[in-house]
């Protein structure tokens, strides 16, 4: 494979890792425990790329500056944090990007803002861990996504300029991000769009709708940065 790309960089949730059913299980137990009904698969997932702040909106309809919220959020993420791996995988067609990546000695890596202490677990019990070229986490730089800083550090760490990267994400902060670093951005459509979410609005370089879209894109020449 013939690319003008050294390195792709990806968004973990909803983009190289399917963690949604994992993520819905933490929710819908929590809400279990204080009586409530378990919301479906199908609502849950569009607020799967938004964190434990998302989802607990959407599933107690409380934010961080209520009473309580904290006390909820703990609990959330130790429910998660025990099942981190009960059901995610790569998502459909990912395995096979990595590997052709690979092959051809592309190097990748995930920068997302989940905090190490559930992306390194989940990167290690999905075999991915050692494999990644580098891996930031949302508390790793002083700044998330979308400051570019997590961006240009990934970029540090795998040896290349921004401009030889290409990041993939389903957000608007992994354009937003990628972009005042200076490289490139896929949206990956298959991941956790919701409904009123407007990617062509985002600026991204394109989209693709399955993860081995991607090896089409990378034998194109490398689009301007933007």
């Amino acid at each position: 494979m013939i690319t003008a790309y050294k390195v792709v960089l990806f968004d973990l949730d909803g983009t190289l890792v399917d963690t949604a059913p994992d993520l819905g299980f933490a929710l819908n137990a929590l809400r279990q425990r204080q009586g409530l009904v378990p919301l479906a698969d199908e609502v849950i997932r569009p607020q799967a790329s938004h964190g434990a702040r998302g989802l607990l909106q959407l599933g107690f309809d409380i934010t961080p500056e209520d009473a309580g919220f904290q006390a909820l959020r703990q609990e959330f993420l130790a429910i998660y944090e025990a099942n981190i791996v009960r059901m995610s995988r790569l998502f459909p067609g990912m395995a096979e990007v990595l590997a052709q990546m690979e092959a051809a000695g592309i190097r990748w890596g995930v920068v997302t803002n989940k905090p190490e202490r559930f992306t390194v677990p989940l990167l290690r019990g999905l075999n991915l861990l050692e494999r990644a070229a580098c891996v930031v986490s949302g508390d790793t730089c002083p700044q998330p996504k979308p400051h570019p800083a997590p961006m240009l550090h990934a970029c540090h760490l795998a040896g290349a300029e921004a401009p030889e990267c290409l990041y993939v994400g389903d957000a608007e902060r992994d354009v937003e991000a990628a972009s005042a670093a200076g490289m490139p951005t896929l949206i990956a459509r298959y991941g956790y769009l919701g409904a009123d979410d407007r990617p062509e609005e985002w600026g991204a370089a394109g989209f693709i709708d399955t993860p081995t879209d991607l090896l089409a894109w990378l034998r194109q020449p490398a689009q301007e940065s933007i």
